[in-house]
């Protein structure tokens, strides 16, 4: 099974996904109408009579297929249904701000950041909000070995998660609340859940009563009895139950505090994301997300103090995605584990480390590893060579000179990519497949640009402008569409440089050498250089005229690769 996912995850670019193709029944496509066909037109079915672009440009696409999301509270996938037509509301638990982020962290963010595409894609109008949980035993306990204050220590490290977003292309929440900005608003609630009659307090301490809440444990599964003092509460002989859960911790010396109807202190880890949701998004909305180890307790807890502030409170999806392994072991801070997302991005492409991420069912455990990111980066590297030297082509023309139809086949790979892509994400946005569906457009460009026979293709330059739009468009639902395709080529050979500990000029010197080499056929000794740089991930091309080099997966690592590749 493993190796069926490395396979999966090294060919997503190399074999399309198999499944329906639509067709158009001409043998030619108008390309005036086909740059106005976006992702979300769906092309005629059928193949037995001619048909116009005005009756094929109308039909949406995603009535092919009806977007389904995993709901963890049910535990199947559901038909996505928002609870007001065209809207939808969408809550992320967030970061607690005292050290840089790791990769699992970016995993969470890039997930529901391609479900913020993908929603926005399907014309919804999302509010997408991401909390900071900027007040935290965590945070005070690291502000106090640095001897700094604790809201200046998360706010810095807010920032530095902000650009770290920035870096891997996740758009801008709508809202990004913090705790410390927003106590009349928890302080309000643990009020009504008091009034309510599900919660007490003692010594300024107040506690929720697992007790009253029958429902406790819907989302888990898990029974109260299941529970084991102190593993994930702590245990406090004062509760009436060992599960109950602090909506209010009363200030201990040398903590931030917050003045309260209980006393000075500040609120438990749980409280934050129930107050903030209802907030912004209303005491019912459409999606709950985060990490699978937020299910038990933090959102456990959240369903059972929300609904008792509220009786109409309802989240109708709960979405988690999985962990990322390092070795075997979950990645975390605290078993100090983590590679954080800097120094991944030092060496690699940030977009490279979001396919990788993206590579991977999100609802999946993922495994971290060099050869993972090194594969990720070398298929990032041949999408844009392809879109580079395809966009190059296409400016050498005058626009004005082309005609106004592509050759049938064309029309064919758009239709199946497009049908693919759609259905793919359709589903519980398995963004595999969806990746794996950029292949056959991908090799045609490549056909077009550098065989002898498809140099020679009629309509040649009409297909790689709509084939490349397309490919951009599919890009850009998915995080990857870089503003410069060129910029992005520059920064990815920079990196592999780093990583090769070489700089370019060394590069281009044993190139020289080679070809010294070659040229008193010294060809062993050419060879050595060749296998040096391709050791380093470095690879040479030779052409007519000259040698190139180009990033590669380095040879110690296409070694640890299933043998099958």
């Amino acid at each position: 099974m493993a190796q069926a996912m490395a396979l999966l995850r090294y060919s997503f670019f190399l074999s399309p996904s198999a499944s329906h193709t639509l067709y158009l029944a001409r043998r030619q496509y108008p390309l005036s109408s086909s740059l106005l066909l976006k992702r979300k037109t769906k092309p005629q079915i059928s193949a037995s009579s001619p048909s116009s672009m005005s009756n094929v440009a109308s039909t949406d696409a995603a009535a092919l297929t009806v977007f389904h999301l995993h709901n963890t509270l049910t535990k199947r996938k559901e038909p996505f249904r928002p609870t007001l037509e065209g809207k939808v509301g969408m809550y992320v638990c967030g970061i607690t701000a005292y050290d840089l982020s790791h990769i699992g962290h970016a995993r969470v963010s890039v997930v529901f950041d391609v479900l913020y595409r993908y929603l926005k894609h399907l014309k919804y109008e999302v509010i997408y909000v991401r909390n900071f949980t900027d007040v935290d035993d965590k945070i005070i306990a690291r502000a106090n070995e640095l001897g700094e204050d604790p809201l200046t220590l998360s706010n810095r490290y807010c920032t530095e998660f902000q650009s770290d977003m920035a870096h891997l292309h996740c758009l801008t929440p709508t809202f990004e609340p913090r705790v410390s900005t927003h106590m009349s608003q928890i302080i309000h609630m643990i009020k009504q859940i008091l009034v309510n009659g599900f919660a007490y307090s003692i010594d300024g301490d107040v506690y929720f009563s697992v007790d009253k809440y029958p429902s406790y444990g819907q989302l888990s599964g898990r029974r109260l009895e299941d529970n084991q003092p102190g593993q994930r509460v702590a245990v406090d002989s004062r509760k009436q139950n060992p599960a109950d859960f602090a909506l209010w911790k009363a200030s201990k010396d040398g903590e931030p505090f917050w003045e309260s109807p209980w006393g000075p202190g500040r609120p438990g880890w749980h409280i934050e994301c129930s107050a903030m949701s209802a907030t912004y998004l209303g005491h019912s909305f459409d999606i709950h997300g985060g990490g699978m180890d937020l299910v038990f307790p933090h959102h456990e807890n959240e369903i059972a103090q929300s609904c008792a502030a509220c009786k109409e409170s309802n989240v109708n999806y709960w979405v988690h995605n999985g962990f990322v392994d390092v070795g075997s072991e979950k990645m975390s801070k605290s078993l100090g584990n983590f590679v954080t997302i800097r120094q991944v991005i030092e060496v690699y492409h940030p977009l490279a480390l979001r396919l990788f991420l993206i590579g991977t069912h999100y609802r999946s455990t993922i495994s971290y590893s060099i050869a993972q990111l090194e594969i990720a980066s070398d298929r990032l590297y041949y999408i844009y060579q392809t879109i580079c030297d395809c966009d190059n082509s296409l400016n050498q023309f005058n626009g004005e000179n082309l005609k106004d139809y592509v050759p049938k086949y064309i029309v064919d790979c758009i239709n199946k990519f497009l049908f693919d892509f759609e259905k793919s994400l359709a589903d519980d946005l398995h963004t595999p497949i969806a990746l794996a569906s950029f292949s056959e457009p991908l090799k045609i460009i490549n056909d077009l640009l550098h065989t002898r026979k498809g140099k020679k293709e009629h309509m040649r330059m009409e297909s790689l402008m709509l084939l490349g739009n397309e490919i951009k468009d599919g890009l850009h639902i998915l995080g990857l569409k870089p503003s410069s395709f060129s910029e992005a080529l520059f920064q990815l050979r920079e990196k592999a440089l780093k990583r090769a500990e070489l700089t370019e000029e060394q590069v281009l010197q044993k190139i020289e050498e080679r070809s010294s080499a070659r040229k008193a056929k010294l060809y062993e000794k050419s060879d050595v250089i060749r296998k040096e740089l391709a050791a380093v991930g470095i690879t040479l091309m030779d052409g007519a005229d000259e040698t190139s080099w180009r990033p590669a997966v380095p040879l110690h690592v296409q070694e640890q690769l299933p043998s099958a590749l």
